[in-house]
């Protein structure tokens, strides 16, 4: 297993559409102010697939019974994943803990979009992946629900300070820059939790025989091997700016949006070279 970390600055890319055989996107929590709209348009503007994966976390339910926040750009996001399915690519929406209303809905199609509770996505290059949200093998979640949204407000907190990070950093030319996921990876119990996360998702790969997996729900993109099983995880759209992308020999990569860079399209490439 060989992977490579570059990051490439391409001027003029926002004139040119890239294509890829899929794109697998999660944790957009539309409906929430951290959402990164904006820039998720640009991206889907700029880049388009034969397939389309919603690795749920989509829309933000949990935020919307506190308090409704729906801008228009929250809007056109909806109207340009459902214009992509009217143009003939497939959209695949297997929903999250976030968006779990969406889950009275399986195995129906809505617009062109298909909502199942699980995916399995055949690589160009023959692998079997499996594509789930990931909530399920949160124990918070699972055992503790109240306590998964104490931690969501007090997770808003870190982002609404994180957006005024920004913003100054915007002001003074400097990157873009996750103040949460920065804490996140500094606090030793929450990289416990990344790493019994990822590897309990891959032995459940593994034992139901698939060759890899695809999922979100820990913001925290990702590919390497787990014990033989391809781990990807395609980070968020709230702090790492993050999808992952399948290119038509088969190979993945994960792609990172830069949202402050002079070509609105800067991105950091985290590519499996060989697997």
């Amino acid at each position: 297993m060989m992977f490579k970390d570059a990051q490439e600055f391409m001027p003029g890319e926002s004139q040119t559409v890239r294509h890829y055989r899929a794109i697998f996107i999660s944790d957009l929590h539309l409906g929430t102010p951290g959402c990164q709209a904006e820039a998720l348009l640009e991206f889907l503007r700029t880049h388009s697939c034969d397939t389309l994966y919603l690795v749920g976390d989509i829309i933000d339910g949990w935020q919307l019974r506190r308090k409704w926040f729906w801008p228009q750009a929250h809007n056109d996001v909806v109207q340009k994943i459902l214009r992509k399915a009217r143009k003939g690519c497939r959209v695949v929406y297997v929903p999250g803990n976030h968006d779990e209303f969406a889950r009275e809905f399986l195995d129906h199609s809505f617009g062109g979009v298909e909502v199942v509770e699980h995916a399995v996505h055949l690589t160009a290059d023959g692998k079997k992946l499996w594509v789930i949200h990931g909530d399920y093998f949160d124990g918070v979640i699972q055992f503790a629900k109240w306590l998964a949204y104490v931690g969501d407000t007090l997770y808003e907190w870190a982002l609404k300070a994180n957006r005024h990070l920004n913003y100054m950093r915007g002001r003074l030319g400097l990157p873009y820059w996750s103040l949460s996921a920065y804490l996140k990876l500094k606090v030793k119990k929450a990289v416990n939790f990344i790493s019994d996360f990822e590897v309990a998702v891959a032995r459940e790969a593994k034992k139901l025989g698939y060759d890899g997996v695809v999922c979100g729900h820990i913001h925290h993109a990702e590919i390497r091997n787990i014990d033989g099983v391809l781990y990807c995880n395609d980070g968020d759209w709230v702090e790492s700016l993050s999808t992952l992308v399948e290119h038509h020999d088969g190979r993945l990569e994960i792609l990172t949006f830069d949202p402050y860079s002079e070509t609105k399209i800067a991105i950091k490439t985290t590519a499996l070279v060989n697997a």
